[in-house]
């Protein structure tokens, strides 16, 4: 960590910037996917549940007309439904199809892909052990997509509690949980059931963990680490964590009209990241807050360049086509 050189009231000296930061594929993807069925089909487009967790985000996208409501059943009969990026339950398609909702699924094909491996594993009868947050909007995604066969854990003790017979087992992973989150409880799920089948692929968003890597990257040279990004996210909290992790002090912030100036007392270097889910016009307000108050160098730290890219739902694609949009 680099040693404070600054006295008591006097600006960070540094900023440095993670790389790769914020929005990911699977997010850039569901916001332009709100923003384009608007352009295609006119307001209101209707969004089952916030189509990411970001407040910024959702406050923007209704301004241009979407309206979010959190159950399917809230839309009206035959309108515009897009269901949001953490995914959905079979149940929330089969309502909509009976409404005549036009469905537009912004799901993450990283989400879509471990909801084909827990049907596929519960076909194949298997009892499905999910690693994941109990309540978020993923995680009720997925277990529904095979109910009464999946076993949500979270801790290693939750493992140590299952009641299962051993002999045909296998775990998936919420993906906004790091290969870190995870190892423990893995480790236990391969103590406690020896013969457990392992996944055929990481379940693990390749963000997520690139995210975390930048932070573990900037805590070697900073006093100090701020997360933009909303309370509802889950990732965002987590850089936190990573941070405090390695023993450097990190506070979560929605935009620069929540730092506080005292928290850069006798600080010479600060780390500023976002989560998967933060705009990147929210880091570069946090950006400009340091350097009209003095900070003289803006650097960047980059752990790995991202390119990956996600095309849209077909629906969409082909009425932007027939619309000219």
């Amino acid at each position: 960590m680099a040693a404070p050189r600054y006295a008591a009231g006097m600006p960070p000296h540094t900023l440095l910037l993670a790389a790769p930061r914020g929005f990911c594929a699977g997010v850039d993807r569901a916001v332009l996917i709100v923003e384009k069925a608007l352009e295609a089909y006119g307001p209101p487009v209707y969004v089952r549940h916030e189509i990411v967790h970001n407040k910024h985000v959702v406050e923007a996208l209704r301004r241009k007309g979407a309206v979010f409501v959190e159950d399917e059943t809230e839309v009206p009969d035959g309108a515009i439904v897009v269901f949001s990026a953490h995914g959905s339950p079979p149940e929330a398609f089969r309502n909509s199809e009976q409404l005549s909702h036009t469905v537009v699924d912004a799901t993450c094909p990283l989400v879509t892909k471990v909801h084909q491996e827990a049907r596929r594993y519960a076909r194949d009868e298997l009892d499905i052990v999910m690693i994941g947050h109990a309540g978020h909007q993923e995680v009720i995604g997925t277990t529904g997509q095979a109910p009464g066969r999946i076993h949500l854990v979270e801790t290693p003790e939750d493992v140590d509690a299952l009641e299962l017979d051993g002999s045909a087992v296998t775990y998936i992973t919420q993906t906004t949980l790091s290969m870190d989150e995870t190892a423990d409880v893995v480790n236990r799920l391969n103590e406690r059931f020896p013969g457990l089948q392992q996944p055929k692929s990481d379940d693990i968003c390749y963000a997520t963990q690139n995210r975390q890597d930048a932070v573990k990257e900037l805590a070697r040279h900073c006093d100090l680490v701020l997360v933009v990004g909303s309370q509802t996210s889950s990732n965002s909290k987590r850089l936190v964590e990573v941070s405090k992790d390695r023993s450097v002090p990190a506070y979560l912030i929605d935009d620069a009209t929540e730092i506080d100036p005292a928290w850069f007392d006798r600080v010479d270097t600060v780390g500023l990241t976002s989560g998967a889910s933060a705009p990147e016009s929210l880091v570069e307000q946090v950006i400009d807050w340091f350097v009209e108050r003095g900070t003289r160098t803006v650097d960047t730290v980059t752990v790995v360049e991202e390119d990956v890219e996600f095309s849209m739902p077909g629906n969409l694609k082909r009425k932007l086509e027939a619309t000219g949009s």
